[in-house]
């Protein structure tokens, strides 16, 4: 959903791209029908670097994005977000030579006890281009000490790809397979460790959950790392159903009357849609949403999030969208990118400048 944008800008500029899939995730429920979703190509190239903890991840993707690039040489990487195939890719684009652009730099959660949280500092660190979605992620980098010739404000890359397919998601059948009608349910998804990792803490927010479905019918598409913990039994009014893709969840989302999530993007895409959200953490790298009044943060108290749904189902929030998240943000990246590919190379230490002898 976030690089889709970015290389269709590229390929409207005539700029030769490579699509890698590091294999990050590699379960085809969670990624080879986005590819059918959204009509994005086949990878040029497929690391196959999936699985394994933090280390073995980031690893694997190091050594084989190194083989890929070594051959290819690109003039530019771009990467997207802030999982470990980000920081492993940004990295090796670093050390080889080529210019880092990363989409989606300067959002910061400040909670070190993320593995996003690090990948996004590092990852900025080592760009030079950093397209930031929204206005406060470019005072985060500022105050950083980034210049400001690295830092755009691009806007959103997941709104761009909500804005194009978002008709054609809701004239889908997805709601009247599952016998629902638009504004009559909640939409539910958990899947940082820190949720559903811990037995105890995962079921002191079903319980909450349970305890909301008895207002608002409850569906819960589940993620594969929530299902294995999840316990036999929930209330009948929170509705399991397997992971959708991109434009069923993008239609379950559109007629949802709330959502409940720890997911930073379905925060963004519940304030462009206008679904009141409330996001099931003690901190969020989108505080923007949480400024537009569309997003409340409400912790994982279980009573907390239960007055909280009861507030916001009786007195919604009005709809607002943030600045530039408008469905250009991947035009906007594209043409600074080309830009900067056009401009003298800069000198790197071993270079000598063009008067020395």
């Amino acid at each position: 959903m976030k690089v889709k944008p970015v290389v269709d800008a590229l390929d409207a500029l005539g700029i030769e791209t490579r699509l890698v899939h590091t294999g990050q995730h590699y379960d085809a429920a969670m990624s080879d029908v986005f590819f059918d979703d959204l009509g994005l190509r086949q990878p040029d190239v497929h690391l196959g670097a999936g699985g394994g903890s933090h280390a073995e991840a980031t690893s694997r993707v190091m050594l084989e994005f190194e083989r890929y690039a070594d051959v290819d040489q690109p003039d530019a990487v771009v990467v997207v977000g802030d999982v470990n195939s980000t920081v492993a890719c940004a990295l090796v684009a670093a050390k080889g030579g080529a210019v880092v652009a990363h989409v989606e730099a300067g959002l910061r959660s400040r909670d070190w006890n993320m593995p996003e949280e690090v990948n996004r500092v590092v990852t900025d660190r080592l760009s030079d281009l950093l397209f930031a979605p929204s206005a406060d992620a470019v005072v985060n980098l500022r105050e950083e000490g980034y210049r400001d010739d690295q830092i755009s404000l691009a806007g959103n890359v997941m709104i761009d790809t909500l804005l194009a397919n978002r008709d054609r998601a809701v004239d889908r059948p997805l709601l009247d397979d599952l016998g629902l009608s638009s504004g009559s349910y909640g939409v539910i998804t958990l899947h940082r460790p820190s949720n559903v990792d811990d037995p105890d803490q995962l079921n002191s927010l079903l319980g909450a959950l349970e305890v909301v479905s008895a207002e608002l019918p409850l569906v819960f598409p589940v993620h594969p790392r929530t299902r294995a913990q999840l316990p036999d039994q929930l209330r009948e009014s929170v509705r399991l159903i397997e992971p959708l893709g991109y434009l069923d969840f993008l239609a379950l989302q559109a007629g949802a009357r709330l959502m409940l999530t720890d997911s930073g993007g379905i925060q963004e895409e519940t304030t462009a849609l206008g679904v009141p959200c409330l996001t099931l953490r003690e901190n969020t790298e989108r505080p923007i949403t949480i400024e537009q009044g569309t997003n409340h943060l409400v912790g994982t108290d279980p009573e907390t999030i239960v007055q909280s749904a009861t507030r916001v189902l009786s007195q919604p929030p009005a709809p607002r969208c943030p600045e530039l998240w408008d469905g250009r943000a991947g035009e906007r990246i594209a043409d600074r990118l080309v830009a900067r590919l056009r401009e003298p190379k800069p000198l790197r230490p071993t270079d000598r400048a063009p008067d020395e002898s």
